[in-house]
C-alpha cells in the first residue's frame, strides 16, 4: 500500500469538527471566564445524562480522576487496593499517589481483572477494603458478579472507565455500579479532548462535593481549604469543545467502531491471529482491537503490517508489577500472573477509529490475512 492505515485520524476528526470545535473555543473567549465557568458546569451536566450518572466532576485528566476518586473514599494510608496487573501505568499510579498499596491479582482471557479470584482472594484477606476494576480495551467487565463483590465484602469500587465510556454489561452502564467512576480524554480515548481531560462520576452529594474540593485545592469556598487537594480542573476550553462539538457524536463514533469489530471478526481467518470478543451479555465500545500472536512472531507480525501500509500497536508489553518505577514502592502480587504474562507478550492492536474508511478495513483485513505466521 502506498499510505499508511493509521491507529488514530485527527486530521479527519478536524475536517469534522473543526467549524464546531472553533466556535466553541469562539464562545469561551468571549464569556472571559476560564476556568471552572458555565462551559464545565454543562459538560459535567451532558456527560452525567449521557452515561445515566447523577454528577460528573471533572478533572485534568484520567489518572487524577482515579486518585480523587480514591481520596475522596478515604483511602487510608497504607490501604490495599486490589487492582489489575495489566492496563495503562496510570491506574497503579494513581493508587500509590493516593497513599495506597496496589494488590494484583491476575487477568482473565479477555484481559480484565479476574473476578472469581479476587473474590477467592478476598475471603482469605479481609484487610483489602477497595478495589480499581479496569474495563480493558472497551470490554466491560461483568458488573453483576462485581456489584455482588462489592456488597459482599463491603469494599470500595472505583472503576476505571478510561477505555470504555458508554460500554454496558447486561444493560448496566459501565461506571454505574462502583462508587465512584473514572473516565479519560486524553486523546485517542473514544470520547478525546484536544488535550488531556478527566472526571469522576457518581451517585451521591457528599461524593459529589467532596471530587469538586480535591480538583482545586481542597477548597470548600474561596480560600478556604478543608482538605489537602490538587491542582486538577478541567478547563473551560476543553469542556466548550468536548460538550459542543465530540460528545454529541460519541453514540455515531461508537457505532462505528462496533462496526468494524465486527468485520475484523468476520473478516480475519487466519489461523496463526487470535481474535476475541467481548462476553455474549456485553456491549463493547472497543477502544481497542487486540488480536494475539505467539510471543516469538509479534515482532515479525507488527514488520509485515508495517510493509503492507498498516500501523499497529502493542498494549501492554510489560506487567504493572515489573515497571521499574515500581521499586522501593510497596505493592502485593496476590496470585500467579500466568494470563496476564500471555497477553502480554502476544497483544497487537489493530487500526479501529471512526474514521477508518472501508476499503482501510479491507486493506487490514486483507494485511492480516496474508500473513504467513512463521
Amino acid at each position: 500500500m502506498a499510505s499508511t492505515v493509521p491507529l488514530n485520524d485527527f486530521k479527519r476528526l478536524w475536517d469534522e469538527t473543526g467549524t464546531a470545535v472553533m466556535d466553541a473555543v469562539k464562545q469561551v473567549g468571549e464569556s472571559g471566564w476560564y476556568i471552572l465557568g458555565e462551559s464545565v458546569a454543562r459538560f459535567e451536566e451532558a456527560l452525567a445524562s449521557n452515561l445515566g450518572l447523577a454528577f460528573t466532576t471533572g478533572c485534568a485528566n484520567g489518572l487524577d480522576a482515579i486518585e480523587i476518586a480514591l481520596r475522596a473514599l478515604e483511602l487510608p494510608p497504607g490501604g490495599r487496593v486490589l487492582t489489575t496487573p495489566f492496563s495503562a501505568f496510570a491506574t497503579t499510579l494513581a493508587i500509590i499517589r493516593a497513599g495506597g498499596v496496589p494488590v494484583f491479582v491476575d487477568v482473565d482471557p479477555r484481559g480484565n481483572v479476574d473476578l472469581d479470584r479476587c473474590e477467592r482472594l478476598l475471603e482469605q484477606r479481609r484487610d483489602i477494603s477497595f478495589f480499581v476494576p479496569v474495563h480493558l480495551y472497551g470490554h466491560p467487565i461483568n458488573l453483576e458478579h462485581l456489584e455482588r463483590i462489592k456488597r459482599r465484602f463491603e469494599v470500595r469500587v472505583i472503576e476505571d472507565c478510561a477505555q470504555a465510556i458508554g460500554a454496558s454489561d447486561s444493560g448496566r452502564v459501565a461506571g454505574s455500579v462502583g462508587d465512584l467512576a473514572a473516565f479519560s480524554f486524553y486523546p485517542t480515548k473514544n470520547l478525546g479532548a484536544l488535550g488531556d481531560g478527566g472526571a469522576i462520576g457518581g451517585a451521591t452529594d457528599v461524593l459529589r462535593d467532596a471530587c469538586r474540593s480535591l480538583r482545586h485545592y481542597g477548597q470548600s469556598k474561596t480560600y478556604v481549604h478543608d482538605r489537602l487537594g490538587l491542582n486538577s480542573r478541567l478547563d473551560e476550553l476543553h469542556a466548550a469543545v468536548l460538550a459542543a462539538a465530540f460528545l454529541p457524536r460519541l453514540p455515531v463514533w461508537t457505532e462505528r467502531r462496533r462496526q468494524i469489530a465486527l468485520r475484523y471478526q468476520a473478516g480475519i481467518s487466519n489461523s496463526a491471529v487470535r481474535v476475541f470478543a467481548p462476553a455474549s451479555d456485553a456491549q463493547s465500545v472497543w477502544h481497542l482491537f487486540p488480536v494475539f500472536v505467539r510471543a516469538e512472531l509479534r515482532q515479525a507480525f507488527h514488520d509485515h503490517m508495517k510493509k503492507e501500509g498498516v500501523q499497529t500497536a502493542v498494549h501492554y508489553p510489560q506487567l504493572i508489577p515489573a515497571q521499574a518505577a515500581l521499586q522501593g514502592t510497596t505493592f502485593e502480587i496476590a496470585s500467579d500472573l500466568t494470563q496476564a504474562t500471555e497477553l502480554a507478550n502476544t497483544e497487537v492492536s489493530l487500526p479501529i477509529n471512526p474514521y477508518l474508511k472501508d476499503e482501510e478495513l479491507d486493506a487490514v483485513i486483507s494485511a492480516v490475512n496474508c500473513w504467513p505466521g512463521r
